[in-house]
Formats: C-alpha cells, structure tokens, sequence
C-alpha cells in the first residue's frame, strides 16, 4: 500500500533512512492516520464516557420552567461547562443512534440544567425543565 519495499520500512524503523521523499511522506501520514485515527478517537470517547467528562462551549438563549413567583426569563448565554461522563455516554450513544439534532440538544440541555443551573443539586431544586434555543455557538471537546 506504501508502494515500497518492507527492507525500506526496515530501515525507517531502525532511522537507518531519517527523511522520506515528500510524496512517500504524504503516503505514510494517510495510512497511519487511517489505521490510528478511529482507535485514538474511540479510546477518547470512551475515556469521556467513563471517568472525564466533556466540556460543552455554547452560546445561546438558555432560561428554565420554574415554579411561580420565580424567574424563568431566558436570555442569551456563553457557558463553557464540564459535563460528567454520564452525559458524555449519553450523547455519545445517541449520535451512534442516529439522534436528531434536537434531541442531542435535549440532553445538552439536560446536562446544562444538572450541572450549571443546579449545580449537581446544591440549588435551583424545582427547577423543571431548561429551554436551550437560539443556539448561536455550540461546541464540544474532549
């Protein structure tokens, strides 16, 4: 598939050859990159989806239902917020899935209402449901 011979891989391996021709290069960083690429990128997500989290960066129009008599006023928002790996599996298994994308917006908006508005339950407890619209910006990293 590199189109030469496996001595000429012997000796890259060894850096008996130290620099490969340009056009050789472009071969071997191809390969490599589809033979590692997919396995990186799993070990990633599952790493997210077990014990780190993801990091969502969005900018949108975020507000919440709540009870009467408190503020449920949506306005434009710019959180960057570590979501826990529950999440991360969560929207990792709906877009294998074949999710909409409004439905990974509900379970980013899900997320947003555990983590940022609740802060893991420590307030905001009748909070009922968080409105995630108007996205503007919306990214996630690892």
């Amino acid at each position: 598939m590199l189109r030469i011979s496996q001595r000429t891989v012997e000796r890259y391996v060894k850096d008996q050859i130290k620099k490969p021709r340009p056009d050789l290069a472009a071969r071997l960083e191809r390969e490599v990159k589809a033979r590692w690429q997919p396995q990186i990128r799993a070990k990633a997500k599952q790493r997210a989806a077990t014990t780190g989290g993801i990091v969502i960066d969005t900018r949108a129009r975020l507000g919440y239902t709540a009870p009467i008599g408190s503020t449920d006023q949506d306005r434009l928002r710019h959180l960057t917020v570590a979501l826990p790996p529950q999440y991360a599996a969560r929207l990792f298994d709906a877009q294998e899935a074949g999710a909409s994308d409004q439905q990974l917006q509900q379970i980013a908006a899900e997320a947003l209402k555990e983590v940022y508005f609740q802060d893991n339950g420590r307030r905001a407890g009748q909070l009922e449901e968080v409105r995630f619209t108007d996205i503007e910006h919306l990214e996630f990293d690892l």
